[in-house]
């Protein structure tokens, strides 16, 4: 496994490299927005540390100069100018180390904000995505890369260019007292150091390029993570004794990961290390060409002892800068898989109306027909149905027939690619969105189980009354989990799962319980979607709760999904599904007349119960 290898000629390499730093500015807007104060004080310390080194070194060359004076005249005067040079260097190295440390708070500080920051952005992208958006891998692959690094990478940006800024401003006062020795010094200390970086950024570009190629390899690691270390995984992983297969794919996938990752980290270091073997060879070059001007007495010993260090610092700074320039296109590149996702197209709600043009219609399907993205065939094709206010509606048939795809539709979840969705007289699309959902209670056979508080589980059912107590009891006593609510420890307080202390885990029967009496806290909602809500309980139970549903949903709409005739026959009107399409429809005793394809499903399920 290898990424598609790069064409050995690039057309445009400078222009794309360049074009990358356009994610600088938004970068640094970034970090200015998440604290002004912080952005500030790292600024002030990194131009107040550009200036300090250049400090030391003029103030290394007085101390040199005034001990061999003092040497030569022995005068007292000499002696204390020496000394109060040395204090002065003292100070210059205290402050210097006091912008180090400032730096390092201030940086920390700023991290922790800015990567909160950042993933609240990446989770508020996320929540307005569309089930269509999270059921495409590519935009997964997107939300990966945006995940792993961006987090970091703003941060990393800014502390390069502060640094590009600092390095700037020591090798201009560097380069000042270099010229006084020689021009060429100056272009020699510049010269040193280009290859290095030209080799650097080359690789930054190829590790992106490999990091972005196999987005789906590192998910594909994440997802068998979660399935060997989750406890709602942990009992069939276990049973089925999946351990050894599934801890071999993982390790197969880093095998093929590491084997990338150890050729460019290879490549990159032997480069790395012949090319600033060009550096170091530039320095002892300048070094000796130092100490041969000092011996022939034409710079002074003061002036020897700058130089030196002015060009061995000046070609540190100078690498530094080119390093942060490599860094910062290399901060880009991963900034750039960011505000890809950030600026993901989503589908705006365009819809506006919050009652429709006939109120007390009902829902309208009108040739209704839906294909999933990719699919050679569609879901559902060519339904019409009229639901009228207090009717109960059973979706029946085989699985695959589009029963659920048509609650999604229902629901707004999708868009039609076929006809229309009405609700009294208006298109789903012309609702709002929280107007709709406001009408809407829904409850999914594959409902999500949530670590919180008994009551919080169900609140979430209506957000705006999620710590209302008392919208809690009413909805678990028409969801019929009251009783065995009341039974936990501390009742509606009580942690559910097991992932913090003091959890406890219901059963499959009690938590669907929990997601119907969820679908109750919305008291406006004239529309009850149920998928498959009682599968995990007995047929008591179910006909016991469904009974109670026929109670609670005199004027309103009644959605049912369920393989369970015995339920079905309660619901005003069936619909049967076959391949997308409705095959059949009426009330149970006309379509058990019909002896179609229902009655004999009916038949066959029955047959299973009265045979011994």
């Amino acid at each position: 496994m290898s990424p598609p290898n790069p064409p050995a000629r690039e057309a445009g390499f400078l222009t794309r490299s360049l074009g990358v730093f356009q994610y600088t500015g938004r970068a640094v807007e970034l970090v200015w927005t998440t604290s002004r104060g912080l952005f500030v004080a790292i600024l002030a310390l990194t131009l107040l540390g550009g200036l300090i080194p250049a400090g030391v070194a003029w103030v290394g060359k007085l101390i040199v100069d005034a001990v061999v004076l003092a040497v030569e005249t022995g005068a007292e005067a000499d002696r204390q100018q020496a000394v109060t040079w040395v204090l002065v260097e003292a100070g210059l190295v205290a402050a210097r180390a006091g912008t180090t440390h400032g730096l390092a708070i201030c940086n920390s500080l700023l991290r922790a904000q800015l990567g909160h920051r950042v993933n609240v952005l990446i989770l508020d992208k996320a929540r307005t995505l569309s089930l269509r958006d999270f059921e495409d891998s590519e935009l997964y692959d997107k939300m990966t890369r945006a995940r792993r690094e961006a987090s970091s990478r703003p941060l990393s940006l800014v502390k390069r260019s502060f640094g590009l800024v600092q390095n700037g401003l020591s090798l201009v006062t560097y380069g000042a007292l270099l010229l006084g020795f020689s021009p060429w010094a100056v272009l020699l200390l510049a010269a040193a150091a280009v290859p290095a970086f030209v080799a650097e950024t080359r690789f930054a570009g190829e590790a992106f390029r490999l990091f972005k190629w196999r987005s789906p390899e590192t998910r594909k690691q994440m997802y068998l993570e979660t399935v060997i270390a989750r406890e709602d995984y942990a009992k069939e992983v276990k049973l089925l004794e999946l351990g050894p297969l599934l801890v071999q794919r993982y390790r197969d996938l880093f095998a093929g990961l590491y084997k990338e990752d150890r050729d460019l980290t290879v490549r990159r270091g032997v480069w790395g290390y012949l090319l600033g073997l060009v550096s170091t060879v530039a320095l002892y070059g300048a070094y000796g060409w130092i100490v041969l001007t000092t011996i022939a007495r034409t710079i002074s010993l003061g002036d020897m002892t700058m130089y030196l260090m002015v060009f061995k610092q000046g070609q540190s700074a100078f690498s530094a800068i080119l390093s942060a320039i490599g860094g910062m296109y290399e901060d880009n590149l991963y900034l750039s898989n960011l505000y890809e996702f950030l600026e993901q197209p989503v589908d705006e709600e365009r819809g506006e109306a919050t009652v429709g043009v006939t109120p007390g219609d009902g829902i309208r399907l009108e040739d209704v027909g839906f294909t999933y993205p990719g699919a050679p065939t569609p879901a559902l094709a060519g339904v019409t149905l009229h639901i009228q206010p207090g009717q109960r509606l059973a979706l029946v048939g085989h699985n695959g027939s589009g029963k659920t795809t048509l609650i999604k539709l229902l629901t707004r979840l999708y868009e039609p690619t076929q006809g229309r969705v009405l609700l009294d007289g208006t298109p789903l699309a012309e609702w709002s969105g929280q107007a709709l959902r406001a009408r809407v209670g829904v409850i999914f056979q594959d409902f999500v189980r949530y670590q919180f508080k008994v009551g919080e589980n169900i609140g979430v059912g209506d957000v705006e009354f999620v710590e209302d107590e008392a919208r809690w009891r009413e909805a678990a006593h028409k969801g019929m989990a009251q009783p065995f609510i009341e039974e936990l420890p501390a009742g509606y307080a009580t942690q559910l799962g097991r992932w913090f202390k003091d959890g406890r885990e219901l059963s499959i029967g009690q938590w669907q319980k929990i997601a119907l009496a969820r679908a109750f806290m919305r008291r406006d909602a004239d529309i009850l979607v149920l998928d498959e809500p009682t599968a995990a309980m007995d047929a008591e139970a179910e006909a016991e709760i469904f009974q109670r549903l026929l109670d609670l949903t005199q004027d309103q709409i009644a959605v049912l999904i369920s393989h369970r005739f015995s339920t079905v026959r309660m619901a005003d009107h069936i619909v049967v599904l076959h391949g997308g399409r409705v095959v059949e429809q009426g009330a149970h005793a006309s379509l058990m007349r019909n002896d179609a394809q229902y009655a004999k499903l009916f038949t066959l399920q029955a047959r299973g119960y009265l045979e011994p």
